[in-house]
């Protein structure tokens, strides 16, 4: 990932500093001032919701494990696991979708049941921040597990190929939108400081809409005929000229 297209931290907090009024500063992690010190902390703040508002394709990882032998879960989830897309979980060694992530009462049910034999075993949950794969005890030999998982790696630090979900550095690098960083955060620090908010929050708004539809493609959706004749968008059965909303 070439992290030349994005800004680090503190040319983040000195643009909405400026923003909203306030001096520009060569280190903002290392700055006294009561205003910068809020601004950084809320940048911490800012990134870690974007992160979980919305699944950024260029914080999507791949989850890969195939189990041994007679081996028992649970298993250890990635150090950045955030939270795993929905339906993206694959069985690959025998192209069978995993099962989950199972609600307490249905794995419960499971293990009452001891539904080995009859059941489809490529089912999880997650528990405790891992990851049990239902047999568990041993898990069957060979499962190759995948799915792809949102990651908590935010921020890539200055001068090395880590990466955190924390600001501690004025040339840490964010990976995320960064139109979209700088209006959240303008509007986290106006609320802070009791500030009237809502034209910062319709900016939010605006460049949040925008960055989610540019983020990742999409088909093209037709209103045209099927291929059976007739239309999607039908006046008659589900485009009725009134009762929308009711």
């Amino acid at each position: 990932m070439a992290i030349t297209r994005y800004q680090t931290c503190g040319d983040i907090v000195n643009r909405v500093a400026v923003e909203v009024g306030l001096r520009e500063t060569s280190d903002v992690f290392a700055s006294s001032d009561d205003a910068i010190i809020q601004l950084r902390t809320l940048l911490t703040t800012t990134l870690q919701e974007l992160m979980l508002l919305h699944p950024w394709q260029r914080l999507i990882r791949e989850f890969q494990y195939t189990t041994g032998t007679s081996e028992s879960g649970p298993l250890d989830l990635p150090d950045d696991f955030a939270y795993m897309i929905p339906q993206t979980g694959w069985e690959r060694s025998s192209n069978v979708p995993l099962i989950g992530p199972l609600a307490p009462q249905a794995w419960t049910y499971l293990l009452g049941r001891d539904l080995v034999g009859s059941t489809i075993y490529a089912s999880f949950r997650f528990d405790q921040d891992k990851f049990y794969v239902y047999p568990s005890t041993p898990m069957p030999d060979a499962l190759d597990i995948n799915f792809e998982y949102v990651s908590r790696n935010l921020i890539a630090d200055d001068g090395a190929t880590t990466y955190s979900d924390v600001a501690t550095v004025h040339a840490d690098v964010v990976v995320l939108p960064i139109h979209v960083v700088t209006r959240l955060l303008k509007v986290k620090f106006l609320d802070a400081k009791g500030f009237d908010t809502q034209k910062a929050t319709n900016e939010y708004n605006m460049a949040l809409d925008s960055e989610i539809g540019k983020d990742n493609s999409g088909g093209i959706l037709t209103v045209g005929k099927n291929r059976f004749g007739g239309y999607y968008l039908d006046g008659f059965r589900n485009t009725p000229d009134t009762g929308f909303g009711t």
